[in-house]
């Protein structure tokens, strides 16, 4: 609650906190709407990188869709920033870059319109 509430904050650092803190709860129901939020952040792209490298570090399912649900309705602009965290997350270890290939792959043999 007190991250969805930091998410809100005007100061871009804050928000950016939140998203940080908020990718660690990614599985929970209740942080998936915030984070899709912070990723898309209309204020500051820095929380749309910080965001997405957070819930990319994760290294699982619900971190990729997370972001795979951002980039289905982002404009040029955060897009772009959330390949800049992408090749961050997984431009440097050709096994992790290959396994979230593979957990991409199973997301799209998945029935879930938003990814």
């Amino acid at each position: 609650m007190a991250l969805g509430e930091l998410g809100r904050s005007h100061d871009y650092r804050d928000r950016a906190d939140a998203g940080h803190g908020l990718a660690g709860f990614a599985e929970m129901q209740e942080a998936l709407g915030p984070l899709l939020e912070l990723v898309l952040d209309p204020g500051d792209t820095f929380v749309t990188r910080v965001t997405a490298e957070a819930v990319l570090r994760r290294k699982d399912r619900i971190g990729l869709a997370v972001v795979a649900s951002a980039l289905a309705v982002a404009d040029s602009n955060h897009s772009d920033w959330i390949h800049t965290a992408i090749l961050d997350v997984f431009g440097i270890s050709s096994e992790d870059r290959d396994n979230a290939l593979q957990l991409c792959e199973e997301m799209l043999r998945d029935t879930d319109d938003r990814v």
